[in-house]
């Protein structure tokens, strides 16, 4: 089992940055393919960004971040990074980590087995 705790979100002026993090418990991390998820108010939860579980780190993106989000891992540190910028108040939403073991990179989150709480994203225009 993997427990997933987010952190890092906020408050932030459009145009801004956030980096969250998604640090993870047990010895088996660097065999999840990690995903950040996000759900605003009204809305279902959507994909964000993915990275594969091998050295490679393949990663894919929703075509509305693109060029403005990263995400990255540290499997020595058991986490896992989402890098915002240039954020827009339509990116408003609550944030969730995810994890899917030795998973192909992908966007449905019917692929993912451990979920985080969740952090708040504020952004204001």
């Amino acid at each position: 089992q993997v427990q997933l705790v987010e952190s890092g979100g906020g408050l932030v002026q459009a145009g801004g940055s956030l980096n969250l993090s998604c640090a993870a418990s047990g010895r088996t991390f660097s065999s999840y393919t990690m995903g950040w998820f996000r759900q605003a108010p009204g809305k279902e939860r959507e994909f964000v960004a993915a990275i594969h579980w091998t050295t490679r780190g393949t990663t894919y993106y929703k075509d509305s971040v693109k060029g403005r989000f990263t995400i990255s891992r540290d499997n020595a540190k058991n986490t896992v990074h989402l890098q915002m910028n240039s954020l827009k108040p339509e990116d408003t939403a609550v944030y969730y980590c995810a994890a899917a073991w030795r998973s192909a990179v992908q966007s449905a989150s019917n692929a993912y087995s451990y979920w985080g709480q969740g952090t708040q994203v504020t952004v204001s225009s």
